[in-house]
């Protein structure tokens, strides 16, 4: 029998594929999640459970949360990616190491196809096919809810009538939950202005009293808090658990799909918009007028690929080796204080901050140059500008 590798994640779709697959097409069904930070022990064997009972020949979970952020989200950091100013590609940036893993994995066993359960209204379908393309060109791309546009009720019907008959309700918030944030969608989010109710986060907001904590970075990337080395997959956790609870991470985000129309979708990621937000912070303390600016350009750019599905692109890697050189010198601590629904940056402590020059204090004093430097330095830089008017002044 032809072989192929099912994205598997449990639901109503992935598990009309899995059957369909076998019973119509014909296929020996292998099906692979990826676990990029959002699957603990116990979902991980619900999982290997959901999928024997759809009679799947094989099922594994592939672990690849330090891929994840040696390769993707180390470089989100570095470059304080944050899609529209508002969104840390909570989802985006995990979606795209999903099918390399199940690229990888099909390519491992042999598989003759790879299949997947996105629809045709989203970014997802995007991403899978084009990292399927690029790694597996020789693989077929099966995609049935895509291609047979089914309504829900009739995925349940045909499920159904093989023996598969579940309380298969639709949640009404769709939570998606990984390493670098969780996505929130639902009825609130298909719409412009409406807002998530309270009742729609995955971690309740409590009443807490404000905290203030240190968080370490060491060459750009969070490495502890407080002092205690953590390294850094363990230091996202730790301040997620820490910052989660205040509501804190909070927000809707609104962009243009890869498809061209407009999507709106919750997230919460309390870690990753603390982390980035220190992160730049320290960067403005150490890194000079050039770096900042050409930082900012390239980590926006670097986002747009990531977000559109092109990490394979080469240019990334390019993009990557700037952004690692330029965080040679970002060290040193961050305070931040933690309060209901908001965090405070209020300052950081590094030994290669800019500050400590003692050229001069800004608004101050400065000892590097007079006053009669200062006037001879204006009038050469007002000089083109004096050309200009003169010339073309109207």
């Amino acid at each position: 029998m032809k072989k192929v590798v099912l994205a598997f994640s449990g639901g109503l779709d992935t598990s009309y594929c899995a059957i369909h697959l076998a019973k119509d097409l014909g296929y020996e069904v292998y099906s692979a999640a990826v676990n990029t930070g959002g699957f603990d022990a116990d979902e991980q064997k619900e999982l290997a459970r959901k999928a024997d009972e759809l009679g799947i020949k094989n099922h594994v979970c592939l672990d690849v949360e330090q891929q994840f952020y040696e390769e993707g989200i180390k470089y989100l950091i570095f470059g304080n990616v944050l899609k529209n100013h508002t969104y840390p590609l909570s989802v985006s940036a995990e979606r795209v190491f999903q099918a390399m893993a199940i690229a990888s994995y099909a390519k491992e066993i042999g598989a003759d196809a790879i299949a997947h359960g996105s629809t045709g209204a989203g970014n997802d379908q995007v991403r899978f096919d084009l990292v399927f393309n690029v790694m597996t060109p020789d693989m077929e791309i099966i995609t049935p809810i895509r291609d047979q546009r089914l309504s829900r009720e009739e995925e349940v019907e045909y499920l159904k009538s093989h023996g598969i008959d579940k309380d298969w309700k639709k949640a009404k918030y769709s939570i998606n939950q990984g390493l670098w944030g969780t996505s929130v969608g639902g009825a609130e989010t298909l719409t412009s202005h409406k807002n998530l109710p309270e009742e729609a986060w995955p971690i309740p907001a409590q009443n807490l009293e404000p905290k203030t904590i240190e968080i370490n970075f060491k060459q750009g990337e969070p490495v502890g808090i407080d002092g205690e080395e953590l390294g850094a997959i363990s230091t996202i956790k730790r301040l997620e658990e820490l910052a989660a609870p205040y509501g804190i991470g909070r927000d809707i985000h609104i962009g243009d799909t890869i498809i061209g129309i407009k999507g709106r979708v919750g997230f919460e990621a309390a870690a990753p918009l603390i982390i980035i937000e220190a992160h730049r912070l320290l960067e403005k303390h150490v890194l000079g007028k050039w770096q900042l600016y050409w930082k900012d350009q390239l980590g926006d750019f670097y986002g747009m690929l990531m977000h559109e599905g092109q990490f394979l692109d080469p240019v990334m890697r390019d993009i990557e080796s700037f952004l690692e050189h330029a965080q040679k010198r970002v060290e040193g601590k961050v305070i931040v204080k933690l309060e209901p629904k908001r965090f405070e940056l209020q300052g950081i402590e590094s030994k290669y901050d800019l500050m400590q020059s003692k050229a001069g204090q800004y608004g101050e004093m400065n000892a590097g140059w007079s006053g009669e430097d200062v006037k001879g330095f204006t009038k050469i830089l007002s000089n083109s500008l004096l050309i200009q008017q003169g010339v073309q002044d109207d």
